[in-house]
């Protein structure tokens, strides 16, 4: 009997050991799958989302599939591993392996990109991601995103205004109100037409018009379906004054742990083709949107041109120079950036 015992326990022991080292070493790193490097990737958007399903889920699938299951992508939308203005520093650090965010959430962190933001530049998100990417490409940007490994940028589509029931046709109308911008481009904008700017994540939109905090927003037309904005938001002005870059980064200490040929696989789903991918996702999905506010009723007010429009004209570029100021007071090479943006905006207009 004291020999079985003895045995058991022995048996128990090395069970509770091979589970410790389960827990804490290999399931950490490679997950439920034998082999399989998991990759925790953290994103904002609902899971509902056109971005959630017909980007980033294809784009896990694929990365599975073009790695022979050896990568493995866990997706965590609607900021579930880490805060939506905190997404490239939790990449950074190691807390989640991937991130994907908008730019503007962390106000002065990409000076240099977020001129390509500034007005007159892009129509589509199609234009603005081939922006982006041709600007990182080229080596303009590139050194904002040095603390990880960036695989792929992208563009929204043209920004709108959009409130709860007061129509903007001229700047004089945003006078007073609280409106919500997603970057400080915007809110240079939005305070140079006398409105409040108000900054606030994509989650916190739909309770803080229910509750008056904003009295409308600055927003494509793609989220604000994804946020089920509509529902709040009755007077639209389509008005292309801006456009927000976003991107998807990876810790450069997990993408340099990984053997070449996974790497690879990688690389081959970054860059260009993804930045287009998304952009074309987005305009599909700016148009959809637009489509059923009109033909729920809402007020439409279209301002396709506003740089040559007599009464746009002046916030806009007021906004724009007081942008490229502040740049240039941080010591970076504004006016230079903004020239090679303009020819990028060029070479990839739609």
């Amino acid at each position: 009997m004291k020999g079985n015992f003895k045995l058991k326990g022995i048996a128990m022991l090395t069970a509770l050991a091979l589970g410790i080292t389960g827990c804490t070493g290999q399931a950490t790193e490679q997950g439920s799958d034998s082999g399989a490097t998991v990759l925790r990737f953290s994103h904002f958007w609902p899971a509902s989302s056109a971005m959630h399903v017909e980007v980033f889920e294809p784009w896990a699938e694929k990365v599975e599939a073009d790695s022979g299951g050896q990568l493995k992508v866990e997706i965590y939308p609607s900021a579930t591993l880490s805060k939506p203005d905190a997404m490239y520093d939790s990449a950074a650090k190691g807390i989640i392996d991937i991130g994907s965010q908008a730019h503007g959430y962390t106000a002065g962190r990409f000076p240099l990109t977020q001129i390509a933001e500034l007005p007159g530049l892009s129509n589509s998100a199609v234009q603005m991601g081939c922006m982006l990417q041709t600007l990182y490409d080229d080596g303009t940007i590139a050194s904002e995103y040095e603390d990880t490994h960036l695989l792929f940028l992208m563009g929204a589509g043209p920004a709108a205004i959009h409130t709860v029931d007061k129509p903007i046709r001229v700047p004089s109308d945003m006078k007073g109100l609280r409106i919500r911008r997603p970057s400080a481009i915007a809110g240079d904008i939005i305070e140079a037409t006398g409105g409040t700017p108000v900054g606030l994540p994509a989650n916190d939109l739909y309770t803080s018009l229910q509750r008056g905090v904003i009295d409308g927003l600055s927003f494509p037309w793609q989220p604000t379906g994804d946020f089920r904005l509509p529902e709040l938001t009755t007077a639209h002005t389509n008005i292309p004054f801006y456009n927000s870059a976003l991107l998807v980064t990876m810790n450069k200490d997990k993408y340099e742990s990984l053997p070449d040929n996974l790497k690879k696989v990688l690389d081959d789903n970054s860059g260009k083709v993804m930045a287009d991918l998304v952009g074309k996702v987005t305009d599909k999905e700016d148009k959809k949107y637009m489509d059923e506010a009109r033909a729920a009723g809402h007020t439409m007010i279209d301002i396709p041109d506003p740089l040559n429009d007599p009464d746009w004209k002046g916030p806009l570029l007021e906004g724009t120079q007081k942008y490229l100021n502040d740049v240039k007071s941080l010591g970076l090479d504004a006016d230079g950036v903004y020239e090679k943006v303009k020819l990028a905006s060029a070479a990839c207009k739609t």
